[in-house]
């Protein structure tokens, strides 16, 4: 990989997530329609707990407007369905791999930092991905509140 991330106008890289069936889901299996994907730190957290509550209560909004959402995280398909279980979710959640998956493609698996301690973490990000499959928007370093709204209105107009 040559160390370039993909941006807005580029492909959406083709790498496999585990589902919670232990089955796989590519961003080629969203083609034809557009799709969201969204990357988030870790299950049951508060950040990443109330932005996949907005994301459901918008699911089938989503959903008329024939847009695919999917949450990712490196959070095992087990932890998933526990915390689609404890908060009622209605979006599909999937695990990406540990090395090389595509939140390494993307560049938001990362070296973060927090109380003087750095470590790798997931950024909170989000990508609107068109019919093709190339990149429409990104937001990157995402702030949790009004953001599935502000996603679902982009998802609308693209």
């Amino acid at each position: 990989m040559s160390g370039s991330v993909p941006g807005v106008g580029d492909p959406m890289p083709d790498i496999a997530m585990e589902t919670l069936e232990g089955g796989t889901v590519r961003p080629s299996d969203f083609r034809g329609r557009k799709a969201v994907i969204y990357f988030y730190p870790k299950d049951d957290t508060p950040g990443c707990t109330t932005e996949a509550k907005d994301f459901s209560a918008l699911k089938a909004e989503f959903d008329r407007a024939g847009v695919a959402l999917l949450g990712v995280s490196k959070d095992p398909p087990k932890k998933h369905q526990k915390f689609i279980d404890k908060h009622g979710l209605s979006i599909d959640l999937a695990t990406d791999a540990e090395d090389g998956g595509l939140s390494d493609a993307l560049g938001v698996w990362t070296e973060k930092q927090m109380y003087g301690r750095t470590y790798m973490g997931m950024v909170r990000a989000t990508y609107l991905i068109a019919e093709d499959g190339t990149i429409v928007q990104i937001w990157p370093k995402v702030k949790v509140k009004g953001h599935a709204e502000d996603v679902l209105a982009a998802a609308r107009g693209a």
